[in-house]
């Protein structure tokens, strides 16, 4: 049974006015192959399940399906129903719905050309196709709280019925990697208003249902489906999937058929009231943001932020809450969570959530710091992080800031003390204060713990052990935060004041009189590192500063020269002799270029708000804004993707959909906002 739209307030007024329309891509473009197999869909559950796929249909990844259930929530993804192939008979003829790419190249069959239309309406993706005189709509989303993916279809034009006949095909696998079927047989069994499958023995069992017309089991494998971006990926790029039920049916116009697949046997089978479910949900976060009367795109951000809260509750804690870094291969990451935390939730009117977040974090603090991940696998969260735990302090601060709620503080005050005494005392992987200066110095060989994380085996491709520039301004934050809090709770406030001031003088070693900008990293094993990367963007945007006006400036100035992109800030500057300007390739070569020049979304906000520090502009800092606005009818519809290339014409690349991406930018609209009507 779909849980009801928790973390949502009850007691906000009902949305009065239809959902939005955000995306509209008219036929030119989504039945063009090329650009409508580089925009990809999303529709998520709540619990860390989705489904995803292209825009024009091809499956070009291993992600793609219709029905990614989290059975172990927010984690156990697994790819239970892939893909409906549909056959339209009208007029005496047939008219294929679906495109699909097979391994010797071919293409077929080639639905794509009866693509006339696709949207998004709140959420739910809808295509529309054009069949002769007919129009037929298809639209999928699932329902909160369930591992239930819905799939209708309503004839909104024709002179006459025509006829729908459809085939459904599952697997049943991990969602990164792809199925190669061999001998592998199913059980696919009738049960009340559709079938179950079983894949094997103990595995979670698939139903396909529905009201509307009886569905009829199959057992023949497809062989052979490409993947073209994983191919691209340099990783396995191939799958095999078994089609398992078939349905035929007429369709008069106006009428509607909902399929529905789900790992439970009463998943509500009524398709108009879940998609009213999902309608009013998409229409309530927004009324809740306080967005009514918000332009579209900002209104969609609202809806695209709630994807990535999922549950992730244990028996500890059956309420916890956590962020999925990004769809659809990230699960959640401490780091992530925290900087996407006040984007996500505070400004989209949902500090309940914020508070439960940071109190399932504050659980699993270990040794004064929270986990860098929750592994797909296992109980056990790992700690190989520098910086998320910084993250945390600053997302309390923002909550604090924002509701003013001070019983949260006090709960979890003696937490954030524990950190503080764990980071002078040391902790993991060298975390120590340096007792010489009062900065932060961390890092071992083999080991990344900033978020410049990439790793290939044992090559660490930016490595930055020593006294990175973003955890300093990060630890300074958190003292002056904890300074902060302290005298709000009536605590002992000198340790942190004392400890912040030494910081701050000491913070002034960071500043590269030649180059006009903070270097990147201090006594490392090899000396200083002055790189030009947007690192130091932080020591301006976090509320608290160790810097003067005057460097303020400059750091903004170089950054807006040489990092600034319209989708974000490169991750090293391109006069740099290891800038990588283009993240394409096997493994080897997209880690190598990950943080070498990359542009990363997420990093417009502190951009933005460093940019509106200096300049106290708002109307300038918002432009910046705008190119990533557009980008929400680009490579993830609906939402921001994770990176793009450093070299024009900026490609995206990596997630389409990223948590830190879509919050910081609302984090920043809001912020260029509240300046506006301050001023």
């Amino acid at each position: 049974t779909p849980r009801p739209p928790t973390a949502l307030n009850e007691n906000a007024p009902s949305p009065s006015a239809p959902t939005r329309k955000m995306l509209d891509v008219a036929r030119d473009r989504c039945s063009d192959l090329d650009i409508a197999q580089a925009r990809e869909w999303l529709v998520t559950n709540g619990i860390g399940g989705y489904a995803s796929g292209t825009v024009g249909g091809p499956r070009t990844r291993a992600y793609h399906g219709l029905l990614v259930a989290a059975l172990d929530p927010p984690l156990g993804r697994t790819l239970l129903v892939s893909h409906v192939d549909e056959t339209i008979t009208h007029d005496d003829r047939d008219y294929d719905l679906a495109t699909h790419r097979w391994g010797d190249g071919t293409v077929a069959p080639r639905g794509i050309v009866h693509l006339d239309r696709v949207r998004l309406e709140g959420t739910v993706p809808v295509w529309t196709y054009t069949l002769g005189d007919a129009l037929l709509e298809k639209q999928v989303w699932m329902d909160e709280g369930a591992n239930a993916t819905y799939v209708q279809y309503r004839l909104r034009r024709a002179r006459a019925p025509l006829t729908l006949r459809a085939k459904a095909f599952v697997t049943h696998r991990d969602h990164h990697a792809p199925t190669q079927a061999g001998d592998w047989q199913m059980n696919v069994s009738a049960v009340d208003e559709g079938l179950r499958v079983d894949a094997y023995d103990g595995a979670t069992p698939i139903f396909l249902r529905s009201t509307s017309v009886e569905l009829t089991p199959a057992h023949t494998w497809y062989r052979d489906y490409a993947l073209a971006v994983e191919a691209d990926r340099g990783l396995p790029d191939r799958e095999d999937l078994l089609h398992a039920a078939t349905v035929e049916a007429p369709l008069a116009p106006g009428d509607t058929l909902t399929l529905t697949f789900s790992t439970e046997p009463n998943a509500s089978l009524d398709g108009p009231a879940a998609c009213a479910r999902r309608q009013d949900r998409d229409n309530q976060l927004v009324t809740q943001a306080g967005l009514d009367d918000a332009s579209a795109d900002i209104q969609h951000l609202a809806r695209a932020a709630d994807q990535f809260v999922v549950d992730r509750p244990t028996a500890e804690d059956p309420d916890g809450t956590s962020i999925i870094a990004g769809y659809p291969w990230f699960g959640d990451w401490g780091r992530d969570t925290m900087i996407a935390l006040p984007g996500l939730t505070l400004t989209t009117g949902r500090p309940d959530v914020a508070e439960q977040i940071l109190r399932t974090y504050a659980r699993h603090v270990d040794r004064g710091m929270i986990p860098n991940r929750f592994p797909d696998q296992g109980d056990t969260p790992e700690y190989n992080t520098v910086d998320a735990t910084l993250w945390y302090i600053e997302a309390i601060r923002a909550y604090v800031h924002t509701t003013g709620d001070t019983e949260l503080l006090r709960d979890l005050f003696p937490v954030l003390h524990n950190i503080v005494e764990w980071h002078v005392e040391g902790t993991r992987y060298g975390i120590q204060v340096d007792p010489n200066d009062g900065l932060l110095r961390a890092g071992e060989p083999g080991v990344q713990l900033t978020w410049m994380d990439a790793k290939v085996g044992d090559w660490v491709v930016t490595p930055r052990i020593g006294k990175p520039v973003e955890v300093n301004a990060l630890w300074y934050n958190a003292l002056r935060s904890l300074e902060a809090f302290a005298e709000t709770l009536g605590e002992p406030a000198d340790a942190f004041r004392e400890r912040a001031d030494r910081a701050r003088t000491a913070f002034g070693r960071f500043w590269a009189p030649k180059c006009g900008h903070l270097k990147d990293v201090i006594n490392g094993p090899n000396g200083d590192k002055p790189h030009l990367r947007p690192n130091q963007l932080f020591a301006v945007s976090l509320p608290y500063s160790p810097l003067s006006p005057e460097k303020q400036r400059a750091v903004v100035e170089t950054c807006a020269a040489r990092l600034y992109t319209p989708h974000g800030l490169r991750s090293l500057s391109p006069d740099d002799s290891d800038y990588v300007g283009a993240y394409r390739g096997g493994r080897e070569h997209r880690d190598g270029a990950y943080h070498q020049g990359t542009v990363w979304s997420w990093l417009i906000g502190p951009f933005v708000k460093a940019h509106l520090r200096v300049h106290d502009d708002p109307a300038t800092a918002r432009a910046y804004l705008a190119p990533l606005r557009r980008h929400l009818a680009g490579h993830g519809v609906g939402s921001i993707s994770e990176i793009f290339d450093g070299d024009a014409p900026f490609t995206p690349r990596g997630t389409p959909a990223q948590a830190w991406g879509v919050a910081q930018l609302l984090e920043a609209w809001a912020a260029t906002n509240e300046a506006q009507t301050a001023s």
